[in-house]
Protein backbone atom coordinates (compact mmCIF):
# COMPACT_ATOMS: atom_id res chain seq x y z
CA UNK A 1 0.00 0.00 0.00
CA UNK A 2 1.25 3.65 -1.13
CA UNK A 3 -0.12 6.37 1.38
CA UNK A 4 0.80 9.73 -0.61
CA UNK A 5 -0.30 13.24 1.61
CA UNK A 6 -1.47 16.43 -0.03
CA UNK A 7 -0.28 19.83 1.78
CA UNK A 8 -1.42 22.99 1.24
CA UNK A 9 0.80 26.43 2.94
CA UNK A 10 1.62 29.76 3.03
CA UNK A 11 3.97 30.76 5.93
CA UNK A 12 3.70 27.82 8.10
CA UNK A 13 7.43 27.75 9.08
CA UNK A 14 6.52 27.35 12.49
CA UNK A 15 4.65 23.93 11.99
CA UNK A 16 5.75 22.31 8.83
CA UNK A 17 8.52 20.52 9.03
CA UNK A 18 7.25 19.06 12.55
CA UNK A 19 4.53 17.85 10.13
CA UNK A 20 5.81 16.44 7.35
CA UNK A 21 8.27 14.40 9.65
CA UNK A 22 5.36 13.67 11.45
CA UNK A 23 3.38 12.01 8.83
CA UNK A 24 6.47 10.48 7.03
CA UNK A 25 6.87 8.09 10.67
CA UNK A 26 3.40 7.57 10.65
CA UNK A 27 2.82 5.61 7.06
CA UNK A 28 3.05 8.42 4.73
CA UNK A 29 5.36 7.46 2.00
CA UNK A 30 5.75 10.53 -0.12
CA UNK A 31 4.21 14.41 -0.28
CA UNK A 32 2.79 16.50 -2.48
CA UNK A 33 3.15 20.23 -1.65
CA UNK A 34 1.77 23.42 -3.03
CA UNK A 35 3.21 26.17 -1.69
CA UNK A 36 1.38 29.78 -2.17
CA UNK A 37 3.63 32.54 -2.02
CA UNK A 38 5.66 31.85 1.16
CA UNK A 39 8.19 34.37 2.77
CA UNK A 40 9.07 32.80 5.96
CA UNK A 41 11.09 29.93 5.25
CA UNK A 42 8.38 27.34 4.52
CA UNK A 43 9.76 27.77 1.02
CA UNK A 44 13.07 26.59 1.87
CA UNK A 45 11.78 23.52 4.17
CA UNK A 46 9.55 22.09 1.76
CA UNK A 47 12.79 22.00 -0.66
CA UNK A 48 14.95 20.03 1.75
CA UNK A 49 12.09 17.35 1.55
CA UNK A 50 12.10 17.75 -1.97
CA UNK A 51 15.75 17.15 -2.49
CA UNK A 52 15.63 14.27 -0.37
CA UNK A 53 12.72 12.74 -2.81
CA UNK A 54 10.21 12.92 -0.20
CA UNK A 55 7.86 15.62 -1.84
CA UNK A 56 6.85 17.21 -5.27
CA UNK A 57 6.60 20.64 -5.14
CA UNK A 58 4.29 23.10 -6.55
CA UNK A 59 4.56 26.76 -6.75
CA UNK A 60 1.31 28.34 -6.60
CA UNK A 61 2.32 32.33 -6.83
CA UNK A 62 -2.15 33.19 -7.08
CA UNK A 63 -2.88 36.16 -4.63
CA UNK A 64 -6.53 34.06 -4.59
CA UNK A 65 -7.14 31.39 -2.26
CA UNK A 66 -8.31 28.72 -4.60
CA UNK A 67 -8.11 25.87 -2.11
CA UNK A 68 -10.43 23.10 -3.67
CA UNK A 69 -8.71 24.00 -7.12
CA UNK A 70 -5.29 23.66 -6.14
CA UNK A 71 -5.96 20.90 -3.35
CA UNK A 72 -7.87 18.21 -6.20
CA UNK A 73 -5.09 19.45 -8.50
CA UNK A 74 -2.78 17.43 -6.04
CA UNK A 75 -4.85 14.56 -4.72
CA UNK A 76 -5.12 13.88 -8.84
CA UNK A 77 -1.46 14.05 -9.06
CA UNK A 78 -0.90 11.72 -6.24
CA UNK A 79 -2.63 8.67 -8.48
CA UNK A 80 -0.15 9.42 -11.03
CA UNK A 81 2.36 8.84 -8.55
CA UNK A 82 1.13 5.65 -7.45
CA UNK A 83 -0.94 6.15 -4.15
CA UNK A 84 -3.47 3.77 -3.03
CA UNK A 85 -4.86 6.01 -0.17
CA UNK A 86 -4.44 9.92 -0.16
CA UNK A 87 -4.23 12.34 2.94
CA UNK A 88 -5.39 15.89 1.88
CA UNK A 89 -4.09 17.69 5.10
CA UNK A 90 -3.20 21.18 6.36
CA UNK A 91 -0.21 22.02 7.94
CA UNK A 92 -1.38 22.45 11.23
CA UNK A 93 -2.71 18.94 11.92
CA UNK A 94 -1.23 15.60 12.75
CA UNK A 95 -3.20 12.88 11.80
CA UNK A 96 -2.68 10.24 14.43
CA UNK A 97 -3.93 6.35 13.57
CA UNK A 98 -5.67 4.28 15.79
CA UNK A 99 -3.28 1.40 15.22
CA UNK A 100 0.25 0.86 14.64
CA UNK A 101 0.13 3.32 11.62
CA UNK A 102 -2.08 4.78 8.79
CA UNK A 103 -1.42 1.71 6.03
CA UNK A 104 -2.61 -0.57 9.77
CA UNK A 105 -5.90 1.47 9.98
CA UNK A 106 -6.57 2.10 6.19
CA UNK A 107 -5.52 -1.68 5.24
CA UNK A 108 -8.79 -2.66 7.10
CA UNK A 109 -10.90 -0.89 5.06
CA UNK A 110 -13.69 -2.74 3.18
CA UNK A 111 -13.03 -2.69 -0.28
CA UNK A 112 -16.40 -0.90 -1.49
CA UNK A 113 -15.71 2.53 0.38
CA UNK A 114 -13.35 4.98 -0.84
CA UNK A 115 -13.46 7.52 2.39
CA UNK A 116 -13.18 7.25 5.76
CA UNK A 117 -12.96 10.04 8.54
CA UNK A 118 -10.83 11.98 10.36
CA UNK A 119 -12.03 14.07 13.47
CA UNK A 120 -10.42 16.82 14.56
CA UNK A 121 -9.13 16.88 18.37
CA UNK A 122 -8.65 20.87 18.78
CA UNK A 123 -5.79 22.31 20.83
CA UNK A 124 -6.05 25.69 22.71
CA UNK A 125 -3.49 28.22 22.46
CA UNK A 126 -1.65 28.49 25.55
CA UNK A 127 0.52 31.95 26.95
CA UNK A 128 3.95 31.83 24.28
CA UNK A 129 7.02 31.71 26.37
CA UNK A 130 8.97 31.69 23.22
CA UNK A 131 8.91 27.83 22.98
CA UNK A 132 7.80 25.66 19.65
CA UNK A 133 4.17 24.98 19.90
CA UNK A 134 4.38 21.41 20.74
CA UNK A 135 6.25 22.07 23.65
CA UNK A 136 3.68 24.98 24.52
CA UNK A 137 0.23 23.47 23.50
CA UNK A 138 -0.66 20.14 25.39
CA UNK A 139 -3.83 21.00 26.31
CA UNK A 140 -6.97 19.99 24.22
CA UNK A 141 -10.63 21.09 24.31
CA UNK A 142 -13.41 18.28 24.80
CA UNK A 143 -15.97 20.19 25.12
CA UNK A 144 -16.39 20.57 20.84
CA UNK A 145 -19.09 21.74 19.07
CA UNK A 146 -19.91 21.97 15.33
CA UNK A 147 -20.09 25.82 15.00
CA UNK A 148 -18.51 28.44 13.12
CA UNK A 149 -15.18 28.99 15.37
CA UNK A 150 -11.47 28.94 15.58
CA UNK A 151 -11.56 25.98 17.62
CA UNK A 152 -14.76 24.27 16.27
CA UNK A 153 -15.19 20.42 15.88
CA UNK A 154 -14.93 19.38 12.21
CA UNK A 155 -14.12 15.49 10.29
CA UNK A 156 -11.51 15.26 7.30
CA UNK A 157 -11.51 12.76 4.72
CA UNK A 158 -9.14 9.83 3.70
CA UNK A 159 -10.13 8.86 0.49
CA UNK A 160 -8.73 5.94 -2.18
CA UNK A 161 -6.73 7.59 -5.10
CA UNK A 162 -8.47 7.96 -8.23
CA UNK A 163 -8.07 10.38 -11.00
CA UNK A 164 -11.57 12.11 -11.31
CA UNK A 165 -11.72 13.02 -7.76
CA UNK A 166 -12.92 16.27 -6.55
CA UNK A 167 -11.98 17.90 -3.16
CA UNK A 168 -14.67 19.98 -1.43
CA UNK A 169 -13.73 23.35 0.48
CA UNK A 170 -11.73 22.67 3.72
CA UNK A 171 -10.77 19.17 2.21
CA UNK A 172 -13.65 17.92 4.34
CA UNK A 173 -15.47 15.33 1.87
CA UNK A 174 -13.82 14.31 -1.28
CA UNK A 175 -16.47 13.41 -4.14
CA UNK A 176 -15.18 10.52 -7.34
CA UNK A 177 -15.92 7.24 -9.25
CA UNK A 178 -16.22 4.91 -5.90
CA UNK A 179 -15.49 7.46 -2.90
CA UNK A 180 -18.53 5.91 -1.18
CA UNK A 181 -17.83 7.18 2.61
CA UNK A 182 -17.34 5.01 5.33
CA UNK A 183 -19.94 7.14 7.85
CA UNK A 184 -20.20 7.08 11.56
CA UNK A 185 -16.32 5.14 11.96
CA UNK A 186 -13.34 7.64 12.79
CA UNK A 187 -10.26 5.64 13.42
CA UNK A 188 -8.06 8.73 12.33
CA UNK A 189 -7.57 11.65 15.04
CA UNK A 190 -6.52 14.85 13.55
CA UNK A 191 -4.74 16.58 16.67
CA UNK A 192 -5.33 19.79 15.69
CA UNK A 193 -3.20 23.17 16.55
CA UNK A 194 -5.43 26.05 14.22
CA UNK A 195 -4.30 29.14 16.51
CA UNK A 196 -0.96 28.95 18.14
CA UNK A 197 -0.24 32.93 18.75
CA UNK A 198 -1.21 36.52 18.50
CA UNK A 199 1.45 36.74 15.05
CA UNK A 200 -0.10 33.09 13.82
CA UNK A 201 -3.50 34.58 14.10
CA UNK A 202 -2.65 37.64 11.90
CA UNK A 203 -0.83 35.26 9.07
CA UNK A 204 -3.74 33.37 9.93
CA UNK A 205 -6.79 35.21 9.48
CA UNK A 206 -5.83 38.37 7.86
CA UNK A 207 -3.87 37.04 5.16
CA UNK A 208 -6.07 34.06 4.08
CA UNK A 209 -9.36 36.74 4.40
CA UNK A 210 -7.57 38.91 2.17
CA UNK A 211 -7.01 35.96 -0.38
CA UNK A 212 -10.32 34.31 0.02
CA UNK A 213 -12.06 37.74 -1.12
CA UNK A 214 -10.24 37.62 -4.07
CA UNK A 215 -12.55 34.80 -4.63
CA UNK A 216 -15.37 35.64 -2.48
CA UNK A 217 -17.92 33.74 -4.50
CA UNK A 218 -16.54 30.31 -2.33
CA UNK A 219 -17.20 32.52 0.85
CA UNK A 220 -15.88 33.19 3.54
CA UNK A 221 -15.76 31.83 7.19
CA UNK A 222 -17.42 34.04 9.86
CA UNK A 223 -15.00 33.42 12.37
CA UNK A 224 -12.46 34.63 9.70
CA UNK A 225 -14.47 37.92 8.69
CA UNK A 226 -14.77 38.65 12.35
CA UNK A 227 -11.07 38.64 12.95
CA UNK A 228 -10.38 39.91 9.93
CA UNK A 229 -12.86 43.08 11.39
CA UNK A 230 -10.88 43.34 14.39
CA UNK A 231 -7.59 43.40 13.23
CA UNK A 232 -8.72 46.20 10.83
CA UNK A 233 -10.32 48.51 13.74
CA UNK A 234 -6.92 47.75 15.65
CA UNK A 235 -8.89 44.71 18.15
CA UNK A 236 -7.59 41.67 16.82
CA UNK A 237 -5.57 41.12 20.14
CA UNK A 238 -9.25 41.27 21.92
CA UNK A 239 -10.13 38.34 19.73
CA UNK A 240 -7.30 36.26 20.34
CA UNK A 241 -6.86 36.29 24.18
CA UNK A 242 -10.33 34.96 25.25
CA UNK A 243 -8.34 31.79 23.52
CA UNK A 244 -5.45 31.30 25.07
CA UNK A 245 -5.62 28.67 28.07
CA UNK A 246 -2.91 30.18 31.28
CA UNK A 247 -2.40 27.60 33.86
CA UNK A 248 -5.27 29.00 36.43
CA UNK A 249 -8.10 28.14 33.52
CA UNK A 250 -6.22 24.77 32.73
CA UNK A 251 -6.36 23.70 35.84
CA UNK A 252 -10.06 24.91 36.29
CA UNK A 253 -10.72 23.28 32.65
CA UNK A 254 -8.80 19.70 33.85
CA UNK A 255 -11.40 19.89 37.02
CA UNK A 256 -14.51 20.15 35.23
CA UNK A 257 -13.72 17.81 32.49
CA UNK A 258 -13.87 20.60 29.56
CA UNK A 259 -9.61 20.34 29.06
CA UNK A 260 -7.00 17.53 28.88
CA UNK A 261 -3.69 17.60 29.76
CA UNK A 262 -2.19 15.53 25.90
CA UNK A 263 1.14 15.41 25.33
CA UNK A 264 0.89 12.49 22.68
CA UNK A 265 2.55 14.86 19.84
CA UNK A 266 4.93 16.64 22.13
CA UNK A 267 6.62 13.22 23.01
CA UNK A 268 6.21 11.46 19.21
CA UNK A 269 7.92 14.98 18.34
CA UNK A 270 10.39 15.01 20.31
CA UNK A 271 11.60 11.29 19.59
CA UNK A 272 11.98 12.82 15.64
CA UNK A 273 14.24 15.11 16.85
CA UNK A 274 12.07 18.31 17.62
CA UNK A 275 11.18 20.33 20.45
CA UNK A 276 12.61 20.38 23.75
CA UNK A 277 15.80 18.02 24.08
CA UNK A 278 15.54 14.49 25.99
CA UNK A 279 18.09 14.67 28.77
CA UNK A 280 18.74 17.36 31.24
CA UNK A 281 17.16 20.75 32.06
CA UNK A 282 15.69 22.96 29.33
CA UNK A 283 18.37 26.09 29.15
CA UNK A 284 15.55 28.74 28.12
CA UNK A 285 12.93 29.71 26.03
CA UNK A 286 13.74 27.34 22.56
CA UNK A 287 12.85 29.93 19.89
CA UNK A 288 11.08 28.65 16.51
CA UNK A 289 14.37 30.04 15.01
CA UNK A 290 16.65 27.54 16.81
CA UNK A 291 14.23 24.69 16.58
CA UNK A 292 14.29 24.92 12.73
CA UNK A 293 17.41 25.57 12.63
CA UNK A 294 17.87 22.37 14.32
CA UNK A 295 15.53 20.80 12.24
CA UNK A 296 17.64 21.53 8.77
CA UNK A 297 20.97 20.11 10.59
CA UNK A 298 19.46 16.68 11.19
CA UNK A 299 20.71 13.54 9.51
CA UNK A 300 18.24 12.97 6.98
CA UNK A 301 15.65 10.42 7.25
CA UNK A 302 16.62 9.96 11.20
CA UNK A 303 13.87 12.09 11.96
CA UNK A 304 11.29 9.69 10.14
CA UNK A 305 11.82 6.69 13.10
CA UNK A 306 9.59 6.42 15.73
CA UNK A 307 7.49 4.67 18.05
CA UNK A 308 4.24 2.47 17.07
CA UNK A 309 1.06 4.99 17.76
CA UNK A 310 -1.58 1.98 19.31
CA UNK A 311 -4.86 2.42 20.20
CA UNK A 312 -6.37 4.54 22.87
CA UNK A 313 -7.74 2.86 26.02
CA UNK A 314 -11.48 2.33 26.99
CA UNK A 315 -11.37 5.40 28.88
CA UNK A 316 -9.71 7.35 26.18
CA UNK A 317 -12.12 5.69 23.67
CA UNK A 318 -14.96 6.38 25.51
CA UNK A 319 -14.26 10.02 26.06
CA UNK A 320 -13.42 10.16 21.99
CA UNK A 321 -16.69 8.48 20.89
CA UNK A 322 -18.41 11.14 23.20
CA UNK A 323 -16.81 14.11 21.27
CA UNK A 324 -16.89 12.40 17.86
CA UNK A 325 -20.99 12.18 18.44
CA UNK A 326 -21.20 16.18 17.91
CA UNK A 327 -19.87 15.37 14.01
CA UNK A 328 -23.08 13.99 13.01
CA UNK A 329 -24.21 17.19 12.45
CA UNK A 330 -21.54 17.70 9.92
CA UNK A 331 -21.27 14.69 8.62
CA UNK A 332 -25.28 15.11 7.79
CA UNK A 333 -24.16 18.51 6.08
CA UNK A 334 -21.60 16.84 4.05
CA UNK A 335 -23.85 14.59 3.07
CA UNK A 336 -27.15 16.79 2.33
CA UNK A 337 -24.33 18.86 0.25
CA UNK A 338 -23.12 16.25 -2.09
CA UNK A 339 -26.69 15.40 -2.57
CA UNK A 340 -28.31 18.82 -3.36
CA UNK A 341 -24.81 19.18 -5.71
CA UNK A 342 -25.55 16.20 -7.58
CA UNK A 343 -29.42 17.25 -8.29
CA UNK A 344 -28.35 20.36 -8.94
CA UNK A 345 -26.02 18.83 -12.11
CA UNK A 346 -28.97 16.72 -13.02
CA UNK A 347 -31.19 19.53 -12.96
CA UNK A 348 -29.07 21.43 -14.93
CA UNK A 349 -28.24 18.94 -17.84
CA UNK A 350 -32.03 18.81 -17.89
CA UNK A 351 -32.64 22.38 -18.53
CA UNK A 352 -29.69 22.09 -21.33
CA UNK A 353 -31.91 18.97 -22.64
CA UNK A 354 -35.26 20.72 -22.66
CA UNK A 355 -33.43 24.16 -24.36
CA UNK A 356 -31.56 22.03 -26.95
CA UNK A 357 -35.33 20.34 -27.88
CA UNK A 358 -36.95 23.58 -28.09
CA UNK A 359 -34.43 25.23 -30.00
CA UNK A 360 -34.68 21.96 -32.92
CA UNK A 361 -38.00 22.46 -32.74
CA UNK A 362 -37.97 26.30 -33.57
CA UNK A 363 -35.64 25.39 -36.14
CA UNK A 364 -37.66 22.92 -37.78
CA UNK A 365 -40.72 25.85 -37.52
CA UNK A 366 -38.48 27.97 -39.23
CA UNK A 367 -37.50 26.28 -42.04
CA UNK A 368 -41.00 25.17 -42.81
Amino acid sequence: MKVVMTLLVRDEADIVDEQIAFHLGAGVDFVIATDNRSQDGTTEILERYAREGRLHLIRESGEDLRQSEWVTRMARLAADFGADWVLNTDADEFWWPQGAGLKDVLGVVPSRYGVVRAAWRNFVPRPNDGRPFSERMTARLCTPAFHHHPLSTHSKSAHRAVADVRVGRGNHEAFGEGLLPLRGWYPLEILHFPVRSLEHSVRKYVTQFVALEKNAEKGIPNHMAEAYEAYRAGRLEEFYEPLVVDDDALARGVGDGSLAVDTRLRDRLRQLGFGQRQSGPRDGPVSDTASRNRARSRTPGVRHRGERFGRLDVSAAAQYAAESSVLEESDFALALGARIEELETRVGRLERGALTRVGRVVKRGLRS
